[in-house]
């Protein structure tokens, strides 16, 4: 591990004039100063070109003045840090933290109180937040709006979704700046649960493209105590303000000194590909809370699940509420049966998977959704139909992992009055990991899913999580910031539109996987539930129209191309048995890597990734593009030079198309080497799935 810090310190009382800090390559500089009003302001530029114009930055008090203007800078420091550390799990098995720093003391002149701003420039970007030291002048303080600006060089294509306080599970608009709207938003979308306040704010992560090639991202990392940043944009002007989701009360933020807020960051390069590699939101993190992590493991899952979605059975055992929680004329079998469960981890052992979740097991589904609820589940009751010691001594005598559900239907108070029950109970049963859901209305009412208080209680479950040594993985709460670098127990999330929208709604367009990992997957690994492989949801009924928006091949590489250590397998059983040939490359696909490559990008067109298991020498690759076909062809440099491999390709068919002929595809095996080129041919909504395995002399 390398590691050296140099620091000055630089005394400047009433400093006005610019303070300037670079990136270690010095490609990326960061202007700070403070204007004749007091107020700060900071510019930054890449390559001299500009990115953001001079902004404004600051907070606003409830029942105090503003910490906006008024301001003198009593001091400036400026250090480098470059070490390195290993995440617990991860797409790299080292990360390198690399950054200039820039602090600036401030301090208002009319009422003595201070606030610091902490700059750190790295190669991928910029990162600053706010920092309140112990004061006598500001103790307990409520923020009442963030007045952070982002005044972009230009009208920029952007790749958004609305500024909802309550849901990210929208597919993508890809507009320029100048033409967001959320009046244009399609709403016919299948999200049950909308509050948009703004009709031209968005959600960050924000990606964005410049005229001239600049690849430009807005985002945070380390929400802690704090709400979520939405962005306020002007579309006469090309700007952006932090627009922060307030409480049930109006107010942003409950804090007391010693206190910060998250990192804003902003990422720029002239390569798309550096914006997926990067690591800043990671290194802005705090290491890990955890001293022992060595009970934390990737984990490749199936569930009682899909058949849900897909309308085959039900979550309650009455069977009378569908996917999109309405009632169904013609009751279905409840899926979470004893003898169902044992099937699954039949199926489970038989073909090496570590996990099976099973959801529905619990009472109180039937009344579960939006009826604003208090107690609907107490996460500790099964259904007369599921014998929960049966089906876990089952599993152990099998050696494999059940997964518990806990879905709360936004009852927050209520999961929090029974979690340590809820936890108890999975540890007497042998349960090591949890999905939780927050679909539907927050309890305490009046509160949103990316507000300040749930925020914490998000945290607040891994936390207790860790205690227990318990593995989360959260659906419909607010997107990860990088902070399983801190609690790596947190191994993945949902906080986007998933791969179930395509059983039951319009589903999400052939771009939407090209897109997520330019925006959700920048904060952490996502549980998008991959490996469809019925497409079409008429082969369970007739009448239905819905359909997944990939060829069976795209679906097999989004396991490269959306990093997560947890991946299930979300088809049912019967569906793999079907094309058993093409099953083999999840069987075979692994979830923790040694390196990782980036071998092309383009937001919204294609994504080619490939990478290197952890501890082997295997590697794996996904191709992905969007509604177009694509040919390119991608050098296999990065495998070990003079060694040989078998590549297995699982490709489209030469007459595969994600709507007409989705699940048409080829498996082709041959010799490769590092010197091997490989031309690769995507289908339109297609993609390419190879696996490398090292071939022994």
């Amino acid at each position: 591990m390398k590691f050296y810090i140099t620091a000055i310190i630089i005394f400047c009382a009433g400093l006005l004039n610019a303070q300037t800090v670079q990136s270690p390559s010095k490609e990326i500089t960061v202007t700070f100063a403070i204007d004749a009003s007091g107020r700060p302001n900071y510019t930054v530029s890449y390559k001299n070109k500009p990115v953001i114009l001079k902004s404004g930055m600051g907070l606003e008090i409830k029942h105090l003045p503003a910490l906006t203007g008024g301001f003198k800078a009593i001091e400036t420091a400026q250090s480098t840090v470059d070490t390195s550390w290993k995440p617990v799990l991860g797409e790299v098995a080292e990360i390198r933290n690399n950054y200039n720093q820039l602090a600036i003391a401030l301090e208002q002149v009319e009422t003595g109180r201070r606030m610091n701003i902490i700059f750190r420039v790295f190669d991928e970007g910029v990162g600053f937040r706010y920092d309140f030291p112990k004061q006598p002048n500001l103790n307990y303080f409520i923020v009442s709006g963030e007045n952070t600006e982002f005044n972009l060089a230009g009208d920029h294509k952007a790749f958004w979704i609305p500024g909802d306080f309550d849901s990210q599970e929208y597919a993508y608009n890809e507009t320029l700046l100048s033409q967001i709207d959320n009046q244009k938003v399609d709403m016919n979308n299948g999200i049950g649960m909308k509050s948009i306040p703004q009709r031209y704010a968005v959600q960050s992560p924000l990606m964005m493209k410049s005229k001239d090639g600049l690849y430009i991202n807005i985002f945070e990392a380390a929400v802690i105590n704090y709400p979520v940043m939405h962005l306020q944009s002007d579309p006469a002007k090309h700007t952006l303000k932090s627009l922060l989701v307030p409480n049930a009360m109006g107010d942003m933020a409950f804090l007391q000194t010693p206190a910060h807020t998250p990192w804003r960051t902003i990422m720029v390069s002239d390569d798309a590909r550096k914006i997926l590699a990067q690591k800043m939101i990671l290194n802005l993190n705090d290491p890990s809370a955890i001293d022992d992590t060595s009970w934390i493991k990737p984990m490749k899952y199936i569930g009682i699940w899909w058949e849900m979605h897909a309308g085959k059975s039900t979550w309650d055992m009455s069977g009378t509420q569908d996917a999109a929680q309405k009632t169904t004329a013609t009751p279905r079998p409840h899926g979470a049966t004893t003898a169902n469960a044992k099937k699954y981890i039949d199926f489970a052992k038989k073909h090496g998977f570590e996990g099976l979740l099973i959801e529905g097991w619990n009472t109180g589904w039937e009344d579960w959704y939006n009826n604003w609820k208090e107690e609907v589940f107490d996460f500790t009751t099964p259904y007369p139909d599921f014998n929960v010691k049966e089906v876990s001594d089952y599993a152990k005598k099998n050696g494999v992992q059940l997964i518990m559900h806990h879905e709360t239907s936004g009852s927050v108070s209520n999961y929090e009055r029974r979690l340590d029950r809820a936890f108890k109970h999975m540890k007497d049963y042998g349960y090591q990991s949890v999905k939780s859901g927050y679909v539907g209305r927050i309890i305490p009412r009046g509160e949103f899913h990316d507000g300040q208080t749930m925020v914490n209680h998000y945290l607040y479950v891994v936390k207790r999580a860790a205690e227990n040594k318990i593995m989360v993985d959260s659906h419909e709460s607010a997107r990860p910031t990088g902070v399983q670098r801190t609690w790596p127990n947190y191994i993945a999330a949902e906080a986007a539109r998933g791969n179930e929208f395509n059983a039951w709604s319009v589903g999400n367009p052939p771009t939407h996987e090209t897109i997520l990992p330019f925006t959700r997957l920048l904060g952490g690994p996502m549980d998008y539930t991959p490996g469809i492989f019925e497409i079409k949801m008429n082969v369970y009924d007739p009448t239905k129209t819905e359909q997944v928006h990939t060829t069976l091949a795209k679906q097999l590489a989004l396991y490269i191309t959306m990093y997560s250590p947890l991946q299930m397998a979300a088809d049912i059983p019967e569906n793999y048995e079907k094309y058993p040939d093409a099953f083999q490359f999840i069987k075979d696909v692994e979830t923790d890597w040694q390196d990782t490559k980036i071998l092309e990008a383009e937001p919204g067109d294609y994504i080619t990734i490939a990478r290197k298991t952890k501890g082997k020498e295997s590697w794996f690759l996904g191709a992905i593009t969007d509604e177009n076909t694509r040919t390119t062809t991608v050098s296999l440099d990065f495998l070990t030079p003079g060694k040989k491999y078998r590549a297995v390709i699982y490709q489209d068919g030469k007459t595969a198309d994600w709507k007409n002929n989705p699940i048409s595809y080829e498996i082709k095996t041959q010799e490769v080497t590092s010197k091997t080129k490989l031309k690769l041919i995507l289908a339109a909504g297609g993609g390419t799935a190879i696996s490398f395995m090292p071939i022994d002399k």
